[in-house]
């Protein structure tokens, strides 16, 4: 785990690591003891002398206080990491929730910003042919036409726009930008003969101010 400002950095193969460690001193914990339930089930508290106060015969002693003394020290390492465990949780959470957080924010300022970008379309894709220059572009119905070549929302007046445009660009490809979805969209259209009629093979309509 790094430092960054005053939060330390927590990721979740820290917090697994710190579980893993948890776990290794619950099972030292408890081998030390099962070595107090071989001597005579002595436990934490049993006496280690006699009634005369003598040492004990019937238990080693040294082992006796050994594991007494380590089961009391990683009683000690146990809560430690219990705590670290939880405040590593606790970070790596509070940084979930505020990146989750800033994710939506800048989702909601993207989209705002898109919608506010996108000019007002002038005309409507009302029909498309297949196998038409404007189907092979990729054009649809319902693709609202906010840029056709030379003509957009500011010097569009009538359909006879687009189609002085297209005859002047007839096997020259143009850039149409269309609204699909709320999303604009690019597309690269090359008026040209083909089996069908015109030039486009689509119906525009005029969009109602």
């Amino acid at each position: 785990m790094s430092d960054t400002g005053s939060q330390p950095v927590v990721s979740m193969q820290d917090v697994q690591q710190l579980v893993v460690r948890k776990d290794e001193i619950e099972a030292q914990i408890k081998a030390y003891y099962d070595v107090l339930e071989d001597q005579k089930n002595i436990g934490m508290d049993g006496p280690l002398v006699d009634r005369d106060g003598y040492p004990r015969a019937d238990i080693d002693i040294f082992q006796v206080r050994t594991a007494r003394h380590n089961i009391i020290c990683l009683q000690n390492d146990h809560k430690s990491i219990m705590k670290e465990i939880e405040e590593a949780l606790h970070n790596l959470h509070a940084r979930e929730k505020e990146k989750r957080q800033k994710d939506e924010a800048e989702a909601k300022a993207e989209a705002l910003q898109h919608n506010q970008s996108l000019p007002d379309a002038f005309a409507k894709v009302d029909a498309v042919t297949p196998g038409s220059p404007a189907s092979m572009c990729g054009l649809q119905v319902g693709d609202e036409i906010i840029a056709f070549g030379s003509v957009n929302p500011n010097n569009f007046q009538t359909l006879q726009n687009i189609a002085a445009v297209v005859q002047h660009s007839e096997g020259k490809p143009l850039s149409v930008t269309v609204v699909r979805d709320g999303k604009s969209v690019h597309l690269g259209l090359t008026p040209q003969r083909w089996s069908g009629k015109g030039l486009l093979g689509c119906n525009i309509i005029p969009m109602k101010k």
